[in-house]
């Protein structure tokens, strides 16, 4: 074990066993579900930057691949749409972790009648690593870990969830991103990387990433402000901003003229007949918005007319897209 991985070790071994609610702080407020009971140190050990759980994503009884299982929060958010012996997968490296989380999940089996302790199914594995085969799960997720990993092991963490999803799985992922140059010295800071703050990187490199494996759509579903290192309390001469992003990318065919990328963008049309067709598949009703990906936007844009809104990114995209 390198010194970097023995101190992200050390720091989730420490917050498996004593809880630390300011480790991470959730921009997503906790999903509240009928029936859904969720233990209080589930809750303080809720160590991600947003929400990897949206019922659009968990339809016909799909398997689930949950990596960093945290306190267990999201396994059993999960489980409430999955609800099948071994339906959701928790993997994670920290023993500590994963004993907390089983005993969390034990509690919650107790407070929530439709929850059985086998619908997830808990398991020592890293990242960098899956023990899944091939093609085997339809939904993966992460939330708040990927950002600890340098550029080489992003890479090969972004392969091994590609890999063991099916054919058109997502993969739902929630990290910090950052979008101003974050000072070597503290990027290279083992223990800053470990609470989640000095590895982000720009949300344009992480979306490339995920592309350059083969994704062929990806969905930026919600960018919002996270945290702050400023002077006098980290080492670094200007305030650095860095946000929490929600993405879903989907293993889908790569198209010809390539990914589909969604930032929230919206097209209108706004001219004189009741619809707009561009002659390349996308038809607009008058004044009508229609979500766009990048891609589509910079085609409508190009066409240079006078009857054709197309907004800036939004980062906020919650489906029913041109694609």
């Amino acid at each position: 074990m390198t010194q970097y991985h023995k101190v992200t070790h050390d720091v989730y071994k420490e917050a498996a066993e004593s809880p630390q609610e300011g480790l991470c702080c959730t921009t997503t407020p906790i999903w509240q579900l009928p029936g859904l009971d969720i233990p209080s140190r589930m809750l303080e050990m809720n160590y991600g930057c947003g929400s990897t759980v949206n019922p659009r994503d968990l339809v016909d009884n799909p398997t689930i691949l949950y990596v960093g299982v945290g306190g267990g929060m999201e396994v059993l958010q999960f489980s409430y749409f999955s609800r099948k012996a071994g339906g959701v997968i928790g993997l994670d490296v920290v023993d500590e972790m994963l004993t907390a989380c089983d005993e969390n999940l034990k509690k919650a089996e107790q407070t929530n009648a439709w929850f059985q302790r086998d619908f997830v199914d808990l398991r020592k594995g890293d990242a960098l690593n899956l023990p899944l085969e091939d093609n085997s799960v339809d939904v993966a997720a992460q939330n708040c870990l990927f950002n600890i990993f340098h550029d080489d092991e992003l890479k090969q963490a972004l392969s091994e969830m590609y890999r063991v999803l099916k054919p058109r799985g997502k993969l739902v992922l929630s990290d910090p991103v950052c979008e101003d140059d974050m000072p070597e010295n503290v990027r290279k800071d083992g223990r800053l990387r470990a609470l989640c703050l000095t590895g982000a990187i720009p949300l344009h490199d992480y979306i490339k990433r995920l592309t350059d494996l083969g994704f062929g759509t990806i969905e930026v579903r919600a960018k919002r402000p996270y945290r702050l290192l400023t002077p006098g309390h980290y080492d670094v001469n200007d305030l650095i901003a860095i946000e929490s992003v929600e993405i879903c990318a989907i293993k889908d065919p790569m198209p010809a003229d390539g990914p589909c990328v969604f930032t929230g963008r919206t097209a209108i049309y706004y001219g004189k007949n009741s619809l707009f067709d561009d002659g390349k598949g996308h038809t607009l009703a008058l004044n009508q918005p229609l979500a766009v990906c990048d891609k589509t936007a910079k085609a409508l844009l190009d066409l240079g007319r006078d009857d054709l809104f197309v907004s800036d990114s939004t980062f906020f995209y919650d489906g029913g897209g041109c694609c």
